[in-house]
């Protein structure tokens, strides 16, 4: 399992991403504005444990948990991701947005073998998906799962995800979020992809009939992301991957004009840092 096997080190620096004390819930809303998880704070992690119930683990209380989870975060934001899956693992279901999104971040960028990949991401889908049973009003479990099995079935590949039937669970775990949280950036990137992909790898008229896969709701999901969130690396990367998908060449340099734009957006912590080098290695 990921926990046991190698995690290569953030490989830039890191400097300014360490958010410690209060700089952490200052920049918050800016660090979430693509996922709107809610700041791990005291008040946050007794709703937590109610909400869990009898999914939490013994003896937590309160503030322990947001000191707990907020640590998390940190280690997350600086890139130290071995360090924040450990400790959202250790608090079970109620850390797995964490977790999830620490091993597959990590798992997107800095696992070289597609095997370890494709075994990471089944893993968080596995996480994400106990969350959705103990924590099933949180648009975070639903989206951490939708986006391990998205990746998941990138690595498998397209055709392979259909025949499974993931890609109808990515799109209702997708559903689910947007209907707890309608401006939840990183679900409408994720949607307009599960539209667009379909659509680039089976066309446009089976993927509608079969999956209600549509160019116009892959664009109108985007144009919802790219608003929510201007300066976020990722929108542009997939906005471009996208338009890619769905005209191919024929919209080429406007796939470039948006790696581009990735590249340039000032990081404000580990991911966003490694979205915009990603964004500007495609463009070398």
């Amino acid at each position: 399992m990921a926990a046991r096997s190698s995690w290569a080190a953030f490989p830039h620096d890191a400097k300014g991403f360490a958010y410690p004390g209060e700089a952490l819930k200052k920049a918050w809303p800016k660090l979430h504005a693509g996922d709107l998880e809610p700041f791990p704070d005291a008040k946050r992690a007794g709703a937590l444990l109610v909400a869990a119930g009898k999914a939490a683990p013994k003896g937590l209380d309160a503030d322990t948990l947001a000191t707990d989870l907020q640590e998390a975060w940190r280690a997350f934001h600086r890139g130290d991701f071995k360090a924040a899956f450990d400790a959202g693992q250790a608090l079970g279901p109620l850390g797995a947005s964490v977790a999830v999104k620490a091993l597959g971040i990590h798992a997107t960028y800095l696992v070289d073998d597609d095997a370890e990949r494709l075994k990471r991401f089944e893993q968080a889908a596995s996480i994400a998906e106990a969350a959705t049973k103990a924590l099933p009003d949180e648009a975070n479990s639903h989206y951490r799962h939708a986006f391990a099995l998205g990746r998941y079935s990138q690595g498998l590949s397209i055709a392979k995800a259909l025949k499974a039937g993931i890609a109808g669970k990515v799109r209702s775990a997708l559903e689910a979020t947007l209907e707890r949280a309608p401006k939840h950036a990183e679900a409408h990137t994720a949607m307009a992809l599960y539209h667009a992909e379909i659509i680039g790898k089976v066309g446009a008229v089976i993927g509608g009939l079969t999956y209600g896969a549509k160019a116009a709701e892959a664009e109108k999901h985007i144009a919802s992301a790219l608003k929510l969130t201007p300066d976020s690396p990722i929108a542009h990367i997939e906005y471009g991957n996208v338009l890619m998908l769905l005209h191919g060449d024929k919209k080429e340099e406007s796939a470039a004009s948006e790696y581009e734009k990735a590249a340039k957006l000032k990081p404000l912590d580990a991911m966003e840092a490694l979205d915009a080098a990603y964004a500007a290695s495609q463009l070398e």
